[in-house]
């Protein structure tokens, strides 16, 4: 079973499409695998304290994307291949340096600056 401990709802994001990205997250990290069984949708909003439509509408759009399989009062399990995963990494990691390379350009980061800043947070320096 999915495990939702670490989830945390922030401010300006709408509560389903964190749940999406929890546990898109969670499967390109490999703490989400093929065949993991999601908690019910009622336990799910109870235990996030969501509206079950919240869920719903995230469940939802894990199953359009292949992500999940839902059966009609079965429970949802993960369907990912590595194909799957590798494609979801590539999507997210793009997001991902959009926003940052947005932030850069907004506060005024040359391109040579970024890229020197990057290559110190990826030897581990302050």
């Amino acid at each position: 079973m999915i495990s939702f401990e670490r989830f945390h709802m922030e401010d300006g994001t709408p509560i389903y499409l964190q749940i999406v990205q929890y546990l898109k997250r969670g499967m390109v990290g490999g703490v989400v695998s093929d065949g993991d069984e999601l908690p019910s949708r009622r336990v799910l909003s109870a235990l996030l304290g969501v509206n079950p439509n919240t869920v719903q509408k995230a469940c939802r759009m894990l199953e359009e994307e292949g992500l999940i399989e839902s059966r009609t009062g079965a429970k949802s399990y993960v369907a990912l291949t590595e194909e799957k995963r590798q494609l979801l990494r590539a999507e997210l990691l793009r997001e991902d340096v959009k926003t940052l390379v947005k932030t850069l350009k907004e506060t005024g980061v040359t391109r040579d600056n970024a890229l020197q800043i990057i290559s110190e947070m990826w030897e581990g320096e302050p």
